[in-house]
């Protein structure tokens, strides 16, 4: 490999998860640092919605994209506030 050419990253391989462990391993041992974890934190159980498939009016539908529109939000979301909000 010369000077001028890039990295062959055709020939590289992934990291294996157990690879990627021991450094974290490592590096919490030799700097007594550890690395969090990257992405979104996980939600608490009472937090995480479920998933259905559900009908509305049609009407119902323009509302909430109407609203959403204003609000800069998604129509789904403006639909789970408002029963929430009917619920308490």
């Amino acid at each position: 490999m010369n000077q001028e050419s890039e990295f062959p990253f055709e020939r590289a391989r992934r990291v294996t998860p157990e690879e990627n462990q021991k450094f974290r391993d490592a590096i919490a041992e030799q700097f007594g640092v550890t690395l969090r974890k990257r992405g979104r934190p996980a939600k608490d159980e009472e937090e995480k919605y479920e998933p259905v498939s559900i009908r509305f009016h049609p009407k119902i539908i323009a509302w909430a994209k109407e609203e959403a529109e204003k609000r800069g939000i998604g129509y789904q979301t403006v639909i789970n506030e408002a029963l929430l909000e009917k619920i308490g």
